[in-house]
Parts: C-alpha cells; structure tokens; sequence
C-alpha cells in the first residue's frame, strides 16, 4: 500500500511544466555544471555558465559532507555566473531511474489518473513505495490502442532526489524541478534542430554522452527516448593513463589532455588507443539498441560529454561508421551574453548539454 500522497512523493521530483526561470544545474561524479538562459523575445540567450570540479574523494565520504562538498561546488558556479535567479532545475541519471508507459482510458482526468497510479504503482516500482519518487505525465493518445492515452510514470529512489535537492539548498538554491538527464538531453537536442534545415522529428539519432567515468548512450525518435544505456567508461581513464606516462599529477594530466603540449607520442600511443575502445563502447551500445529493435535505423549519432570536446574524437569516432557523427553544440542558434565568449565555449559547449535541458525547462 502506498503510504503516502502521490503529490507529496513527486514533490522534489517532476516532470510538469513550469514557468518560473530556472538555473540548470548538472550533478556528475566529477562535476557540477550550471547553465542560465533568458529568453529574450523568440530567441535564447546565453546568460552565463560554469563548470566546477569535484575532489575525487567527494564519492566516499560521508552523506553530509557529500553534500556539503557538493553544495559547496553549486554555490561556486553560481558566483562565477554572477546570477540573481534562486530557483534551479537539476537530474537524476538514466541508470538510477525506472521509466514505464502505462495506458489509461482516454476518458480519465488527471487527478483521476493520479488515483489509479497510486494504487497500482507496486506494480511498476520493485523497490519500497516508501522510498521512492514517483511522478507521471501524459504523453497523448496510444498510437496503437484507440481510446487509450500514453502516460509515462518515472520513478528514482528517493535518497537521489533528496541528496540533490539538499545539496542545492546548502548552496542557497531552489530545487524546484529533478528531471531525468535522458529527457534534458532530449529537450537540448530538440531546441537544437529546431534552428537547422532539413530536420524530421520522425528520424532516430543517438546521443552519446561520455564523461568522466560514464558513458552514456540514448535513442531519440519522435521527441521520445526509446533506448537507454549506461556503461562505465570516461574520461578519467585516459587522464589516468597520462598520469602514468608522463609522470604528471591528475590535474595537470587533465589540463593537458584538454590544452594539448603532451610529447609527439602522445597521439599514436594513449589517445588512439583510448579514442578505439570509446567507439567501441559507442558501437556496443548502438548494436544492442538495433539487436532489440530492429526495425528502426538511427540516422545519426550525436557526441557529448567532456570527451566530446577533445578536437581528437570526432576525427577518430567519424571515419568508421555508416551514419554521420557530429559533436552536439546546445547553443546553436542562441544569442551569447558578455559573460558567455564563444572561444571558450567551443570546448566547454558539448559537456553543458544536461544543464542546458534542464534550463530550457524555464521556457517550455
């Protein structure tokens, strides 16, 4: 039995439209990346964005001076932006997740919707209702069941959900809104072609998200994820093999694979070597999603994350695969403040596509 309010368990964690403004705030294992937007008419504008590290220990210690150490990084990156704006966006990842679509008569009314997935949610969620966030949208009406709608019912542990929203109060924020990182890639991508010619919103892309100890790959089509995976695997490992090699500390191995001045063997000897097995994994990735539906084709891969700001990876992710590959850019087609200078922004730009999605919430 569910013991308490379906409201109250989706307080910290929704996927309902809002109006307010919203910072957005991505929470790594690494990092905390922030995004402020402003719409300014029918354009966009890049308001500010930071990125700051986390210490590696961050993963290990105590839950509240986990929090703290992560607080403490939000509040950071929201002095680096110089912003006013108190109320923020943030996610869960795809892997801490359970995402269902259920059907219910089309006849049903929200509230009455929300009754029925609260007394059938057991049945959606293996873990304690207790101790999960649960929350639903209505996507529209079934394509293959007449008089039926789509809901999509999301559900994360709630201790994830909590320790985000914490971690932005300690820095002074508002989580309003904990969105999932697939749907913010999506809402990203989607502003993104939106600017370009040629688009069909029915072609299949991949995104693939590689960060610093993840990647990440999902299946758009028709503004839904159909296809999600997670394998371990980032950045930190070539930084790791750096280290070694040349006899650097972490952080200067980091800025050298990001500024480049590493010795002539560094190309053919650690980065061609790290560049294969991340196709790899990208190329495992996309072949169970083809084994599990065939009938669909991707037409594209998009690459994101900080490893698709290295200028090496689409030159080596490019030239051997059937479909083109690009590195994503969120802000194509938005107007940049004065805080926000493109040269900087060209490295930074493909990391950023999480906390750009959540602070295009503001505007939906």
């Amino acid at each position: 039995m569910f013991v308490q309010p379906l409201r109250e368990a989706r307080l910290m964690f929704s996927l309902r439209r809002s109006n307010p403004v919203f910072l957005g705030v991505d929470i790594s294992s690494s990092s905390v990346k922030m995004v402020e937007l402003t719409q300014l008419g029918t354009k966009v504008e890049l308001t500010g964005y930071a990125i700051v590290a986390l210490p590696p220990s961050q993963t290990s210690s105590a839950k509240d001076g986990r929090i703290q150490v992560v607080g403490s990084a939000i509040k950071k990156a929201a002095k680096q932006i110089g912003t006013r704006c108190t109320m923020a966006a943030t996610a869960v990842p795809c892997s801490a997740v359970i995402v269902k679509t259920v059907n219910f008569p089309a006849s049903l009314r929200e509230d009455e919707i929300e009754a029925q997935i609260e007394l059938e949610a057991e049945q959606y969620i293996p873990y304690p209702l207790e101790d999960v966030s649960l929350d639903f949208h209505l996507t529209g009406a079934s394509e293959n069941m007449p008089g039926l709608v789509d809901v999509l019912v999301v559900a994360s542990r709630k201790e994830l959900v909590e320790d985000r929203a914490a971690a932005l109060e300690w820095a002074g924020l508002k989580a309003e809104v904990v969105d999932v990182e697939s749907f913010a890639m999506e809402r990203a991508c989607h502003r993104m072609f939106q600017s370009a010619d040629g688009w069909d919103e029915g072609e299949a892309y991949a995104v693939s998200d590689s960060g610093a100890n993840a990647t990440s790959l999902i299946v758009v089509q028709n503004r839904n994820v159909i296809f999600t995976r997670e394998q371990t695997f980032g950045g930190h490992q070539l930084s790791e093999e750096i280290q070694k090699r040349y006899g650097l500390s972490f952080e200067e191995a980091e800025r050298a694979k990001k500024n480049g001045g590493l010795p002539e063997d560094y190309e053919e000897e650690i980065c061609k070597p790290f560049m294969d097995a991340l196709g790899q994994q990208v190329d495992r990735s996309l072949h169970f999603f083809q084994s599990s539906q065939p009938q669909i084709s991707v037409k594209r891969l998009l690459l994101a994350g900080g490893c698709a700001g290295m200028p090496e990876v689409q030159q080596h992710l490019d030239c051997s695969r059937d479909l083109p590959v690009s590195v994503v850019d969120p802000f194509a087609g938005m107007t940049l403040s004065v805080r926000a200078t493109r040269a900087k922004l060209n490295q930074d730009a493909p990391s950023l596509l999480v906390a750009t999605g959540l602070a295009l919430r503001s505007f939906e």
